[in-house]
């Protein structure tokens, strides 16, 4: 007796192989595709971050610039000045706020830093936007506790004690070395600088 084999069971279950391995391959191939999105999507986010910052490092070596402009105009007001006494007369300038230049008598914790008629227009004022875009403004605030008034002793901040020549620290003030209280009112200048895509940056600094 011959005895027959049938090879169809086998075939198709070669066929059905194909088509689980055709299945797997196109789910590999939807998992390289999604992990390639992902690797472009970080390199561009780094890409913008650096850029940022970049940014953000111009705008804050721009604000130098806010700096000088600030300490150029509390010079050039003092100058102008000079036969008016601040410890005395209440329409020197230093002794009244003066808004349009950014000046303020006094430190006021209230004072909006938000608010752009806070800052000086030193763009319009002065061309201080640079080449690379950057606005520059500032303020300028006298270290003292009650706006629009003349300087007192204990009302403002003033620069470092002066001392005499030797070293003695006493506060007997018929003593050679005694402390005497500096007469120079310190000022906080605040400079803001607006950059591209709404970068801002910030930086302070004491003058007197």
């Amino acid at each position: 007796m011959k005895m027959r084999y049938s090879y169809l069971p086998s075939r198709i279950r070669a066929v059905k192989q194909r088509g689980v391995i055709l299945f797997v391959a196109l789910i590999a191939l939807v998992t390289i595709m999604l992990a390639a999105l992902a690797l472009v999507r970080m390199v561009d986010t780094s890409t913008v971050v650096a850029g940022n910052l970049a940014f953000k490092q111009a705008a804050t070596m721009s604000g130098d610039g806010g700096m000088e402009l600030a300490i150029k105009w509390i010079t050039k007001t003092d100058s102008d000045n000079l036969g008016v006494d601040q410890w005395a007369i209440t329409t020197h300038p230093f002794n009244n706020d003066n808004v349009a230049k950014g000046y303020y008598s006094n430190l006021d914790p209230a004072l909006d830093m938000t608010a752009k008629a806070t800052w000086s227009d030193a763009t319009s004022a002065v061309g201080m936007s640079d080449a690379a875009a950057n606005a520059t403004r500032y303020i300028i605030q006298r270290m003292c506790r009650t706006k629009n008034q003349v300087l007192s002793d204990g009302n403002c901040i003033y620069s470092d004690a002066a001392t005499d020549t030797d070293a003695h620290n006493v506060t007997n003030t018929t003593q050679a070395g005694a402390i005497k209280g500096g007469k120079n009112p310190m000022y906080r200048i605040t400079v803001q600088v607006t950059g591209p895509r709404n970068t801002v940056s910030y930086i302070q600094g004491f003058t007197f």
